[in-house]
């Protein structure tokens, strides 16, 4: 039987923190953010009426991307911050006004546990989730400024190959707005490898209503920034993960090169 439990909850001790990072010390101006790294659901909400066939949909994570972002983080030595939780309990990529925020459905399925909150029941997810992985995200953006250390930001997130019965013929895809730096030198090289189709903003363009993290910690601070999107089918075993690593690593180690070489880091 599926199980709602109270919705205005506190982490249990036996809850694990929301924020898990890799790499803190890292010398690397590349910053990995991963918004929807994991698909845990806090012991207070149950399984959120769902049963176990959803929650291990894109629906309720990246899949994928978790295995993508450890490796790339330490084969470039770069500071990885994950958020562990379900987006279906709280999207962190959505500001928090919005009503994608806490999905009432995720494409076509009805989320019980997310029916009938309260003001008070969404304030403490945010406090409980969102607010410590944001928080702790600004942390490292003032604390590499202080050393000096430039920061290029970029969110890493994974795509359903079939979203609403639609086919998506993209492997990977930029997403961006207002930065005219990384997203280009992203585009050129990853065109460079002749057997991909790449998204130019797509399948998601970035906006201040549709995310959070690259309009707040990459554009309001004047980062250099990107979103990368991978599509599931890729990267759904060890082998897919490793190989988008490697590429992604490559590529992004050729593009610091040009960034000293043109003296934008």
């Amino acid at each position: 039987m599926n199980r709602v439990a109270d919705p205005s909850f506190p982490l249990a001790k036996t809850d694990l923190p929301p924020v898990l990072e890799r790499n803190p010390a890292s010398s690397s101006p590349f910053l990995f953010t991963c918004d929807h790294y994991g698909r845990l659901i806090p012991a207070a909400l149950g399984d959120l009426g769902l049963p176990e066939s959803e929650l291990v949909r894109h629906i309720a994570w990246d899949i994928g991307i978790a295995g993508v972002a450890t490796l790339l983080a330490d084969q470039l030595g770069a500071h990885l911050v994950a958020q562990r939780y379900s987006r279906l309990v709280i999207d962190c990529n959505r500001p928090p006004h919005v009503a994608t925020s806490i999905p009432l459905i995720s494409e076509a399925t009805t989320v019980p546990g997310n029916e009938g909150l309260s003001r008070d029941d969404a304030q403490a997810r945010r406090a409980q989730i969102f607010d410590p992985y944001h928080s702790r995200i600004d942390e490292i953006i003032d604390a590499r400024a202080q050393l000096g250390m430039p920061t290029v930001l970029v969110s890493l997130h994974s795509f359903t190959p079939v979203y609403a019965g639609i086919a998506r013929p993209w492997h990977i895809g930029t997403l961006y707005q207002r930065d005219t730096v990384l997203p280009p030198l992203l585009l050129k090289h990853l065109r460079n490898e002749s057997e991909l189709v790449v998204g130019d903003n797509e399948p998601y363009a970035v906006s201040d209503e549709t995310d959070y993290t690259i309009p707040v910690h990459g554009e309001r601070r004047g980062l250099m920034n990107s979103g990368i999107e991978i599509r599931q089918d890729l990267i759904s075993d060890q082998a897919g993960e490793t190989a988008w690593a490697d590429r992604l690593a490559r590529i992004l180690a050729e593009i610091e090169t040009t960034l000293r070489k043109e003296a934008l880091i």
